[in-house]
């Protein structure tokens, strides 16, 4: 088998990595809870859960991928002590890597359709109702949808066939570049607007009367839960890097320049919306109407509307292909892993896969709209997100972790090795009780916080069914990891 490639340079790890955690979620939600929230309170709840929850997870992916040196496909066997069934757990990486990219292709699709759209001036002097309607007819169309999302997808595969060096470093070193002049340029744009001031305000000065009307147990569990998902860890996604990584600089620092990139996109997210938001007396609400309907409108209202459109959904389509980029290795690897195939053979096989299982929710939205898996007004979209976002990402995470601690797993003293080898920032021996016992508990409160959330306005049968089976589901993955294999360890003493 031929050596397994490394990353080029440091910043393209740190690059491909952040492009990899900043997402649309860093775009549609993050600036519109933080102004509900508390604005600058928010924010610092969410630097502080980021610290403590989303880096040492982080740390943990990118460990476990370094110290095998493979993806998610056999990574867990090569650390594993013998007789145990980690193992099994790549599963959630796999599942949950097709799961999300069954929905985010076509969503990344929808970024270039709408690119394309104000590049061409197709939305130039739409009114509301005429932006409106656009979204509404493309959702009506799965043809339109089919296309760009398989543009997405031969875009994205075409950059990771051609390696990891030339293709997945390369390219997304440039994307992510130019996302973040983009983000500058559109954020200066936004504040220089007329009352832009008092966006900036609602967005960034301290509300305790914000915090206040939502309970500070609700604003907390806000900036928690957006820590939590903002870095994508649980899937294995950062992992497949972290195998792709030297060993010159130890773990901790570099996970924390990601964090920084990404949180840095977050924010300026927000300074690109709310003041124009506010600009325009538009509420700045979250989710795909902000993108698809609320932000056209305002373009459409700007002086040069048409280039700052361009641009905005130039930008968008970065984040979005930077994340599918980088799932799609983390699929390619596993599959080279696991079977011995070709790079290019991987990409072959999967790249019909994704096309088909893409299908699902784009039709959802149309021919198959009557299905409602979720309740009144739900899509077999939210379905898929729904297993992802509140399944397997806090899932794999708590596998993760529970991996890196325990003793019938790779043991916290192999992972401290392994994440500090190299120069740096340490991390810190005496976290271990803190990663064994409270870390998961947070976990596990996220992940059924997140079931009730969802099924709260259901009948009560239903209700007490979804959190029975959630419940179910921590108590397989903790039994697990704390049976696995503990016999033979203690024969074995």
């Amino acid at each position: 088998m031929a050596d397994r490639e490394k990353f080029a340079s440091r910043l393209g790890f740190i690059l491909v990595s952040a492009g990899c955690a900043v997402g649309i979620g860093n775009v549609w939600k993050f600036p519109y809870i933080c102004g509900m929230y508390g604005g600058a309170g928010f924010i610092l709840m969410y630097l502080v859960f980021l610290i403590i929850l989303g880096l040492p997870i982080l740390v943990c992916e990118f460990t476990v991928g370094r110290g095998s040196g493979l993806g998610m496909g056999k990574a867990f066997e090569k650390l594993e002590p013998k007789g145990t069934k980690w193992h099994i757990f790549k599963w959630i990486s796999i599942l949950g890597s097709f799961l999300l990219m069954m929905f985010y292709t076509m969503v990344g699709g929808w970024m270039l359709y709408y690119a394309y759209l104000e590049l061409t001036g197709k939305m130039t002097g739409l009114d509301a109702d005429g932006v409106a309607n656009v979204f509404s007819t493309m959702l009506s169309q799965p043809l339109t949808m089919g296309l760009w999302a398989l543009i997405a997808i031969v875009i994205s595969f075409g950059v990771c066939i051609l390696g990891v060096k030339n293709g997945v470093e390369k390219v997304t070193k440039v994307m992510m570049s130019f996302l973040i002049i983009l983000m500058i340029v559109l954020a200066v744009n936004s504040v220089f607007l007329p009352n832009a001031s008092e966006g900036i305000k609602f967005y960034l000065v301290p509300n305790f009367k914000s915090v206040a009307e939502n309970g500070i147990g609700t604003s907390v569990f806000a900036a928690m839960s957006h820590a939590f998902f903002t870095l994508s860890i649980g899937i294995g996604a950062m992992e497949i890097f972290g195998s792709y990584l030297d060993k010159k600089k130890r773990i901790t620092g570099e996970a924390v320049n990601i964090i920084l990139l990404d949180t840095f996109v977050a924010l300026m997210a927000g300074f690109i919306i709310i003041p124009a938001c506010f600009s325009f007396g538009v509420e700045p609400g979250a989710g795909p109407s902000l993108l698809f309907i609320t932000l056209p409108n305002l373009f459409n209202n700007m002086a040069g509307g048409r280039i700052w459109g361009t641009m905005f959904f130039l930008f968008m389509s970065f984040a979005a292909l930077s994340t599918i980029i980088a799932v799609f290795e983390n699929i390619i690897a596993a599959f080279i892993d696991m079977n011995g195939w070709s790079r290019k053979k991987s990409v072959g096989i999967n790249f019909v896969l994704i096309t088909v299982l893409s299908i699902p929710a784009i039709i959802g939205f149309n021919i198959l709209s009557k299905i409602e898996p979720l309740g009144s007004g739900s899509t077999i979209m939210d379905l898929e997100d729904f297993l992802v976002s509140y399944n397997l990402l806090p899932l794999g995470s708590l596998v993760f972790v529970l991996f890196c601690v325990n003793k019938n797993g790779w043991g916290f003293e192999n992972f401290l090795k392994e994440a500090n080898t190299g120069t740096g920032k340490k991390f810190p021996k005496w976290i271990r009780v803190y990663m064994q016992y409270i870390l998961p508990l947070i976990v596990s409160v996220i992940y059924l916080k997140g079931y009730y959330d969802t099924f709260a306005s259901q009948r009560k049968t239903q209700l007490i069914f979804w959190m029975c089976l959630a419940c179910a589901m921590l108590i397989v993955i903790f039994g697990i990891s704390i049976f696995t294999g503990r016999k033979k360890i203690k024969t074995s003493k």
